[in-house]
């Protein structure tokens, strides 16, 4: 009877253990970031992200914008990040837009390393992304980066490659455009 007890008590606890986060690589021309992602946590964002992955649509990518301290003299709300995606407007566009997942909803904050959804206004995220270099509470849910308070759907974070980050963010830039755009070469997932 506690043979029986015991294996109730091992095969409960296995099935409430939550499923493997999806696992995502970006390999670069400088290196290879990868993501672990939150599905449970930003449904929507997750989805979108995974679906584009799948059908791959970030090749010929880049990441073509590096926000620095030292490159946003009109903007008294400071932040760091690298943006990558697309960059083409036109093939963007051609993109469906997804529901703003809200750092108030999803409760993803905008950390160090976390990659989240670029956007104009809320509901207008597609297939631009970027990922922050230190903490970023103005892009949370309440934020004043963005005038509207709604924030960014962030959505995973960076597990390794931060020092691939890091040297993206530290290119030549003009402005905020990279002289030179890091080619994404591949973005897939990895289980």
């Amino acid at each position: 009877m506690k043979l029986i007890g015991s294996l109730l008590v091992l095969l409960t606890l296995f099935s409430c253990q939550s499923p493997k986060k999806p696992q995502v690589q970006i390999v670069t021309n400088v290196g290879t970031i990868m993501l672990e992602l939150y599905p449970e946590k930003a449904p929507v964002t997750v989805e979108n992200f995974l679906q584009l992955v799948d059908e791959n649509a970030y090749e010929n990518a880049s990441f073509y914008r590096v926000v620095r301290m030292d490159n946003q003299p009109v903007n008294p709300v400071k932040i760091e990040v690298i943006q990558g995606g697309l960059q083409d407007d036109q093939l963007v566009e051609t993109y469906e837009t997804i529901k703003h997942e809200t750092t108030n909803e999803t409760g993803v904050k905008h950390l160090d390393g976390v990659i989240s959804m670029a956007r104009n206004e809320p509901g207008s995220a597609s297939t631009e992304f970027f990922i922050c270099i230190g903490d970023q509470p103005e892009l949370d849910f309440g934020g004043k980066r963005n005038p509207d308070g709604q924030g960014f759907a962030a959505f995973g974070v960076v597990t390794d490659g931060v020092d691939v980050v890091r040297q993206i963010q530290h290119g030549k830039a003009a402005g905020q455009s990279l002289e030179t755009s890091v080619m994404i070469e591949r973005i897939e997932r990895v289980n």
